[in-house]
């Protein structure tokens, strides 16, 4: 069955040209050109992906991305021609998990949309017994419902998120540098910071404290990264 892909943009030449080489690739593609209608066209049509510009009429990425976020975990990448690290970072913190800046080679978004469903295609695939509901205490994640719990609280986390989590949930006590983590988490090359990551690891601490634990999961080893302990 082929992928279904939401390309989100105002500029009908970018927006037709992405179209374009997705439906080469044997993607199904659907458009929209103004952001107010896109929260309820989700809802309504399951895109398998979205492709989401930061600047539309009516209400901007960022807020369609938050508004997204509270129903739906589908993969987004938003699409800006604003390059401040700062907009990386908003972005990818309320849930995009990829960021590409105009201008850009439509066939290096196609590429970095593949990325994104083989790791999804990988989740999916890994092993019942090992992976398909680990649990751990108090932490409980599932992988393929993309979920993690404390105890009964569900924690609402981004896809980013979870991965990252995920990653240090199965090596507990393993200390993981920053660059390890934006390897695993990013692995199209693409240059982000390790303020990125210590950004993820904040929001992950929040959230986790927010459901109810007082503990510290997640522990900063000075001068090396992160690691996590129950």
């Amino acid at each position: 069955m082929q992928k279904r892909i939401l390309i989100v943009d105002d500029e009908q030449k970018i927006n037709h040209l992405l179209k374009d080489y997705f439906k080469a690739s044997q993607f199904d593609t659907f458009s929209l050109y103004e952001g107010t209608s896109v929260a309820q066209w989700v809802k309504q049509n399951s895109p398998d992906l979205i492709l989401l510009d930061l600047m539309l009429p009516g209400k901007d990425g960022i807020e369609i991305c938050r508004e997204i976020r509270q129903f739906s975990m589908v993969p987004i990448i938003m699409i800006t021609a604003r390059i401040d690290e700062i907009d990386r970072i908003i972005g990818l913190e309320i849930g995009a998990d990829d960021y590409i800046c105009k201008p850009f080679n439509p066939r290096e978004v196609v590429t970095r949309a593949k990325v994104i469903f083989r790791r999804m295609a990988l989740y999916e695939n890994l092993s019942a017994d090992t992976q398909e509901h680990k649990q751990l205490m108090p932490i409980i994640l599932d992988v393929k419902k993309y979920t993690a719990r404390y105890h009964k609280n569900r924690l609402e986390l981004t896809p980013v998120e979870f991965r990252l989590l995920e990653v240090m949930y199965n090596a507990p006590g393993h200390v993981f540098s920053r660059e390890q983590l934006m390897n695993v988490l990013y692995n199209d090359n693409r240059i982000v910071t390790d303020r990125t990551i210590d950004s993820h690891i904040k929001n992950l601490r929040k959230k986790i404290q927010q459901a109810g634990c007082a503990d510290e999961i997640i522990h900063s080893v000075y001068g090396v990264g992160y690691k996590v302990e129950f």
